[in-house]
């Protein structure tokens, strides 16, 4: 038995592709991101880091696989048992609630600078 499904039935693309950016302005989920990527001009759909986007050769479907935490992954290999640490400016960034995407990856608040001018987010080694 064949584990992956025929190359026919879905086709590798690139983010970006005209139909596929068309197809993901109609799903619910691209309200939040549309007004912002048309003020930036891009047609990129599929997010940051590792991505698969698939659709059917009719073009009637659409799927996108993303491989989050990469970078930590990486660095889990680089030093094995090290504590990961970054700094936000919450000035610096639009969010009302400014290092959410890493406490979204598994990250934690805990602290600020000496100046509380900026945010220290840490992931414990893996």
């Amino acid at each position: 038995m064949n584990a992956l499904l025929p190359l026919a039935t879905w086709v590798p693309i690139l983010d970006g592709d005209d139909h596929a950016c068309a197809m993901f302005e109609r799903h619910y989920s691209a309200a939040k991101s549309l007004r912002l990527r048309r003020e930036r001009g891009t047609r990129l759909f599929g997010g940051p880091g590792f991505k698969l986007i698939l659709s059917t050769p009719c073009r009637r479907a659409l799927f996108v696989w993303r491989q989050f935490r990469s970078a930590d992954d990486i660095a889990d290999r680089r030093w094995p048992g090290e504590r990961h640490y970054t700094y936000v400016n919450p000035r610096a960034v639009l969010s009302s609630n400014p290092g959410y995407c890493f406490i979204r990856a598994g990250w934690w608040r805990c602290g600020t600078t000496k100046t509380r001018k900026l945010i220290i987010l840490e992931r414990a080694p893996s």
